[in-house]
């Protein structure tokens, strides 16, 4: 149940599918976080196909509904989050304005370690026309610091990965490691580098595991090293994609979700920024490398951030060999450490809204 400071509310969380599973995989995760803590949320998304395999079961207290230009907003909940800006309907705005107590509607925004997420999470934008003149919209900026709103994290989440046992897991998934044998998942966005980086893979007995799309598609082309297996996995529910990132030495990811989740997992991880056109992303890759790798020694942290850079084409060609895993993995524990010294997100956001109410 929600702390008794907050009690239980009516949410309506609104999301667009861009072009990737990002923003519904972040917004899932919202939803049925703050499900679990006792709240009940209707999901709006334009385009729910993801969630036949990203939640297949769905979560107690959500309901999703199909955002359609001409779909009926009904009555608005005690608070509403649009998010990364994705502008609910303007009569669903409307019906919020005409409420005697009107919701709290929050942006929830991307997630950046760049210096502007501290200076504008939860900021104030009132709206001073249109359909929801007189309202207040509030900018909520998930991130790794204190000053932000923090990052999604289930109350259970590291009890549950204490328990896990990754061997069993993988057995029920079909992935047989052989003596030896590294694990390595990759999840990414078409990406130049992959070539070599089946090449570097091969200075060590490695079983890859790819996610379907772009990691799956471009290796299937590629031949192998000699000591470099690949196993092409099918799409995982959100939990099980956790655990395989729980069970493996190192994990290639994407976007904002499985970026996230990679850290809760505490192993070493290489991460592909979102590519945008005017390269904006460069910024926001180095930003996050700054602060990641702030505690690390020289050894570790020239190594990784050339990794990284490489990767995502800001440098050179990947660097020939790999960082020390052992050294990089516990770099990752102690750095999951630090964000655990956090108020996870939704504990921030739901104090936020008992604030704001």
């Amino acid at each position: 149940m929600p702390p008794t400071s907050c009690p239980a509310l009516r949410w309506d969380l609104f999301c667009r599918v861009v072009d990737n599973f990002g923003d519904i995989g972040v917004c899932w995760r919202l939803a049925a976080d703050l499900a679990a803590r006792g709240h009940t949320l209707r999901l709006w998304v334009d385009d729910p196909s993801a969630l036949a395999w990203l939640a297949p079961a769905g979560a107690p207290g959500v309901q999703v509904l199909h955002w359609t230009a001409d779909a009926a907003a009904g009555d608005p909940g005690d608070v509403v989050v649009e998010a990364f800006g994705c502008d609910p309907p303007a009569g669903f705005v409307a019906a919020m304005a005409a409420r005697p107590r009107p919701p709290v509607w929050v942006n929830l925004e991307y997630l950046s370690a760049e210096a502007y997420v501290e200076r504008s999470h939860r900021l104030p934008s009132p709206q001073m026309s249109g359909p929801g003149a007189g309202l207040t919209k509030w900018f909520f900026y998930p991130g790794f610091t204190p000053a932000t709103g923090g990052l999604l994290r289930e109350p259970g989440l590291m009890a549950d990965q204490a328990d896990f046992d990754a061997p069993t897991w993988l057995a029920e998934q079909g992935i047989v490691a052989r003596t030896g044998e590294r694990l390595v998942s990759l999840f990414c966005y078409p990406n130049p580098a992959l070539p070599a980086l089946a090449e570097r893979l091969g200075n060590a007995p490695t079983l890859l595991l790819t996610a379907p799309g772009a990691a799956t598609t471009q290796l299937a082309g590629l031949s192998l090293p000699a000591t470099v297996r690949h196993q092409a996995l099918p799409w995982l529910p959100q939990p099980g994609y956790d655990r395989l990132l729980w069970s493996c030495d190192l994990n290639f990811v994407r976007g904002e979700d499985s970026f996230v989740r990679a850290q809760w997992a505490g192993k070493p991880f290489v991460w592909h920024i979102y590519p945008q056109d005017d390269g904006v992303h460069a910024t926001k890759l180095d930003a996050f490398l700054a602060r990641h790798l702030a505690a690390a020694t020289p050894a570790l942290a020239e190594p990784v951030r050339a990794w990284m850079r490489a990767w995502n084409g800001l440098a050179g060609p990947l660097p020939a060999t790999l960082p020390s895993l052992p050294d990089w993995a516990a770099h990752a524990r102690c750095w999951r450490d630090t964000l655990l010294a956090q108020t996870d997100l939704v504990g921030q956001l739901l104090a936020f809204v008992t604030e704001k109410r």
